[in-house]
């Protein structure tokens, strides 16, 4: 009897603690399900909240290694956020009201968001930040930007700062320094854009396989081009090219091994430029642009050359119209270099400059851009350039047509 009694009670036991186990682990189940919630519920809020906020550099001497970012609300940021053209610019000197009037012609007419890469000397950052900050809200919400110190290697700073023009060399550490960005439009402080910029960003999807970079001749006419009748280094093609306007794969400028005249060994672009720099210095005349210039000769095939009525500058009409592109279908990016936006030499390219200058954002673009400049062009018939005038205008009429056509379309 008394052994039934143990047996009884030994199963009673058993079965009570069962039912704890039971119990401890469907609390446990429940707890586990509603923690795993919460979480996803905070995952989607930060993307939510990621996904709410435009990215603006706004420190002022960080280098592109030191990516201390400041976050902007904006209302108007699509959900799937676009992709950013990266136009990039190196600014020194007294070149602060050129460059933002070059950035002011590239938001004027484009469509698809901008990313600007502004590498400027360290008194300049404060006036890039005030002018662009200061920006109507509707014309900044097309653009971020980023401002950058000029940065050489330490080893040979001075010497790559004094090539050519100061900081004109940093062009060729970009790959170098955005190590994040895959391409990239550089262009001069003196370039103005007269239609939107993806017009030729879309060059990039044109690049074969082997291509990397490109850029338009430095001349049209052989007769009057400056390499094949002067230059002391090799060039690329017949007349050389011209590197104020260079659209840039980086991702293929860092990987691909180059050949050269100094070494059997293709070299990387990091180990190129400086041996290059050593051997050529003493031979070449306009610096980085040279350097260009000498990699290409040895690498034709990295290079895509786009037509001059994309860096259309005085050469193309100081002796008589010799841009036949731009004669068809009008001038797309106008390059001042020379000085002639800031000098009385060419008339017509200091209008082009002077209107898109003063025009005030938001104004009536007819009326407030495209008939005064027509009206100092008139002044300008008694130069070459001003005699062709209407080559100026033809590109630029119908992106103040469509710029001009906006409001009323979202109207």
């Amino acid at each position: 009897m008394r052994r039934h009694f143990r047996i009884l009670l030994f199963c009673t036991l058993l079965a009570f603690f069962s039912v704890l186990y039971v119990f401890s682990q469907l609390a446990s189940s429940l707890e586990t399900e509603g923690g795993f919630s919460e979480r996803r519920a905070q995952l989607a809020s930060s993307r939510s909240d990621y996904s709410g906020h435009k990215v603006k550099k706004v420190s002022g001497n960080e280098g592109p290694a030191d990516q201390g970012w400041d976050e902007r609300h904006s209302a108007d940021r699509p959900a799937t956020p676009v992709e950013p053209m990266h136009l990039a610019v190196v600014a020194c000197g007294s070149r602060l009201e050129e460059t933002l009037t070059m950035l002011k012609s590239a938001v004027l007419f484009s469509r698809k968001p901008l990313l600007f890469h502004i590498f400027a000397e360290d008194e300049l950052h404060s006036g890039f930040r005030e002018a662009l900050n200061s920006w109507p809200a509707v014309f900044q919400a097309k653009f971020n930007y980023s401002m950058y110190p000029i940065t050489f290697p330490h080893e040979n700073a001075k010497e790559w700062k004094k090539l050519f023009k100061p900081c004109a060399s940093q062009r060729l550490f970009l790959p170098l320094l955005l190590k994040d960005v895959d391409s990239l439009l550089y262009v001069d402080t003196d370039i103005l854009f007269l239609q939107p910029v993806e017009e030729i960003w879309n060059f990039l999807s044109q690049f074969n396989s082997s291509q990397l970079a490109g850029m338009a001749p430095e001349h049209e006419e052989p007769r009057i081009g400056w390499y094949n009748r002067f230059a002391r280094h090799p060039y690329y093609g017949q007349t050389g090219v011209n590197s104020g306007v260079m659209l840039m794969n980086m991702t293929r400028i860092r990987a691909k091994h180059f050949k050269n005249d100094m070494t059997s060994v293709p070299l990387l672009w990091g180990e190129l430029l400086m041996p290059l720099l050593q051997k050529y210095k003493l031979n070449i005349t306009w610096g980085d642009q040279d350097l260009l210039n000498i990699i290409f000769h040895h690498n034709p095939e990295g290079l895509f050359v786009f037509p001059c009525q994309w860096n259309y500058r005085p050469d193309h009409c100081i002796y008589g119209s010799n841009c036949a592109a731009a004669e068809q279908h009008g001038v797309f990016v106008l390059h001042g270099n020379r000085g002639v936006y800031h000098n009385d030499k060419q008339p017509a390219f200091q209008a082009i400059y002077e209107a898109i200058q003063q025009y005030p954002f938001g104004a009536d673009p007819v009326g407030g851009l495209l008939l005064p400049l027509e009206e100092k062009l008139r002044g300008a018939s008694h130069t070459y350039c001003g005699r062709v005038a209407h080559l100026f205008t033809k590109r630029l009429r119908q992106s103040i047509g469509d710029l001009h056509a906006g409001p009323r379309r979202k109207a």
